[in-house]
C-alpha cells in the first residue's frame, strides 16, 4: 500500500534517486531513512522498484510503501495504553526499552500486541512511534496508527504543535524557574523548568522535583541542560556528578503529558501519565 506519493517537479534535471529523494516524504524526513527504505524495496520509480543509483526526471513518480514485512519480530510486552482511537494511540512508556531500532527487544515491537487494529482505510500494520523517549526515560509516548494521522503527526512535531512536558528529579540547590539556553551539538537550544517541590537531602544537599518544557528538540537536550546549571537528574549515570549518582534506580525523567489538537478530529487532547511510584517515594 502506498503511504505517501512524490511528482518531481518540472525543470529537475538529469538526478540521482539518493541525491533527491532525501525530505520529500513526512514520514521519512532524513536522507538516511529515505536511503533505509530503499535498500528496503520500500520504494517505486515509476511503478517499479527504485534503486539508489536510479535517475530521476521531471514528471516521475516516486512512492513511498508501507512496509509489511511478514518477518518483523513482535514481543509480549504489556503497555498501559492512556489514550486510543482509529487514528492514533498514547502509551505509557516503560523506563528500560529503546523506542525502536534494530534489536527485538524494542517497544515498537509490542504496539501490535496492544493496540487495536484501526478499521480506517489506509491502516498501518505496524503502529508507528511518532517521536522518542530515551532508553531510561518514561512516559507519554504518541503513536500513529494509520498512514494519514502519521503524516499529520509529523508535521504537527515539525511545526511545534504538541505541546510535551516532562517532569524530573534533580539534585542540589537550584532556582525556583529559568530558561537554559545553552548550544547543543552547536544547535541552538532552549528548555525551561519550574521547581515545584523541594527536599533536603544528607546525600545530595537537596532534591526538586521539576516540570520541564522543550522549545526545541536535542538529543538528551534536558539531562544535559540541567547538568549544566548544576542541577543533574538523580540517577543520570552519562550526565551526573561523580559521587552522587544514584545506582540501581533508573533515571529520573518522565514525560507527563502530551497536548496537542487532533489532527482528524479536530479535538483538544491533553494526556496525562502518571508519575511513576519512584518518584512517588520521594515526593508522594
Amino acid at each position: 500500500m502506498t503511504i505517501e506519493s512524490h511528482i518531481v517537479s518540472e525543470g529537475t534535471e538529469k538526478v540521482r534517486l539518493s541525491d533527491y529523494a532525501g525530505g520529500i516524504f513526512k514520514t521519512v524526513s532524513s536522507r538516511k531513512g529515505m536511503k533505509k527504505a530503499i535498500d528496503k524495496e520500500l520504494v517505486l520509480l515509476n511503478g517499479k522498484i527504485a534503486k539508489t543509483g536510479h535517475f530521476i526526471f521531471a514528471g516521475d513518480v516516486i512512492e513511498l510503501m508501507e512496509n509489511s514485512d511478514k518477518n518483523r519480530p513482535t514481543i509480549e510486552l504489556t503497555l498501559e495504553v492512556l489514550y486510543e482511537d482509529e487514528h492514533l494511540a498514547i502509551i505509557n512508556k516503560p523506563a528500560g526499552i529503546e523506542v525502536s531500532g534494530n534489536k527485538k527487544w524494542t517497544l515498537e515491537n509490542a504496539l501490535s500486541s496492544n493496540l487495536k487494529p484501526s478499521i480506517e482505510s489506509d491502516t498501518l500494520k505496524f503502529p508507528e512511534p511518532i517521536h522518542r523517549l530515551d532508553y531510561p526515560t518514561s512516559g507519554a509516548l504518541l503513536i500513529g496508527k494509520t498512514a494519514t494521522t502519521v503524516i499529520a503527526l509529523n508535521k504537527m512535531f515539525e511545526e511545534r504543535k504538541v505541546k510535551k512536558i516532562y517532569h524530573a528529579i534533580t539534585i542540589k540547590k537550584m532556582d525556583e524557574s529559568g530558561t537554559i539556553e545553552t548550544p547543543i551539538d552547536g544547535k541552538p537550544s532552549q528548555s525551561s523548568f519550574t521547581v515545584l517541590k523541594t527536599l533536603v537531602s544528607e546525600r545530595f544537599s537537596y532534591l526538586n522535583l521539576v516540570e520541564l518544557e522543550l522549545q526545541t528538540g536535542r538529543r538528551h537536550q534536558l539531562r544535559k541542560h540541567l547538568s549544566k546549571i548544576g542541577n543533574p537528574i538523580l540517577g543520570d549515570r552519562d550526565y551526573g556528578k561523580k559521587g552522587l549518582i544514584l545506582s540501581g534506580k533508573g533515571l529520573y525523567l518522565h514525560a507527563t503529558s502530551l497536548r496537542f489538537r487532533h489532527p482528524i478530529t479536530n479535538v483538544e487532547l491533553n494526556i496525562e501519565a502518571a508519575f511513576p511510584k519512584k518518584f512517588k517515594k520521594l515526593f508522594p
